[in-house]
């Protein structure tokens, strides 16, 4: 069983009718142990009502709570809009409890454990936050799979943070608005989609590149392979976490040593389950 960690925002995602239990590093660890991994997520909560109700929400979830940290900045929240195709458009607040989260050496140990670890450019919004991840990433072993998910959000990014989380990860995942921001950032001379992950992969030595385009299917490239499949044509309640999904699937499969083919086609199928759901960590039975 693999030991996956994700590490970065927990929020609670604010829908029109109701609040979802959301962040990126944490729908991935959802999913992930959905495919049978062992999952922890790495942030922190307000000592809140809010952050209480969120650590009883993922104990229900059956994820490990015991790397998030409570500290006296307020649970975060995020306000979520849906245009008519469920895609949705986020409000995210600043100053909250994920921007002050600290390495500990409780926190080394089960890095240093772990196969999967996965991590995005909006934590690192936060210098101290960032500092931390820093610190988390220099932990891990040797050979684990380290995943950039660039998850750009608003304007919390930067060529600086791109760069730095690129040299520490192994598989990067980011989608069809993201890329031409990389490439315009990192300056990358291919004119075509497939040769700016390919340059992406060489300059950064990753084994792993997924690109996904919403409706219009996904691309995973290797240094030697590469596959491409189809969106597949569900009822979209609404698409948050799909994205999640996608790379949680797809590493499990990835670290198995699945076939590039087999493990992009169950990366498929999961985000049309989310897609065709509710939330980012729906229910699988």
């Amino acid at each position: 069983m693999q030991n996956v960690i994700g590490i970065g925002e927990l929020l609670w995602d604010i829908l029109p009718t109701e609040k979802k239990l959301g962040g990126a590093p944490c729908n991935f660890v959802y999913h992930a142990q959905q495919q049978g991994a062992n999952g922890m997520v790495i942030s922190a909560v307000g000592d809140d009502n809010l952050g209480m109700e969120m650590m009883d929400v993922l104990k229900e979830k059956k994820i490990f709570t015991g790397l998030i940290q409570v500290n006296d900045r307020p649970t975060s929240k995020v306000d979520v809009t849906l245009n008519r195709g469920g895609i949705p458009e986020y409000r995210i607040h600043e100053n909250v409890a994920w921007d002050y989260i600290k390495f500990n050496q409780k926190i080394a140990k089960l890095v240093a454990e772990a196969d999967i670890i996965c991590f995005g450019s909006l934590a690192q919004r936060s210098v101290i936050t960032r500092q931390s991840i820093e610190k988390i990433l220099k932990s891990c072993k040797a050979d684990a799979l380290i995943v950039f998910d660039i998850n750009l959000r608003q304007s919390y990014f930067g060529k600086e943070i791109i760069e730095s989380s690129l040299k520490f990860c192994n598989v990067l995942k980011l989608n069809e608005d993201e890329l031409p921001i990389v490439s315009e950032l990192l300056k990358l001379s291919s004119p075509d989609h497939e040769g700016q992950i390919k340059e992406l992969i060489k300059k950064y030595h990753l084994q792993l590149v997924a690109f996904t385009r919403g409706s219009e299917g996904s691309l995973l490239v290797t240094p030697t392979e590469k596959s491409e499949l189809a969106t597949p044509k569900v009822q979209v309640k609404d698409t948050i976490g799909a994205g999640d999904s996608f790379t949680a699937a797809m590493m499990v499969g990835f670290s198995q040593e699945q076939s590039l083919q087999e493990l992009h086609r169950k990366a498929v199928e999961i985000s049309g389950f989310v897609c065709a759901s509710v939330g980012a960590m729906p229910n699988y039975n």
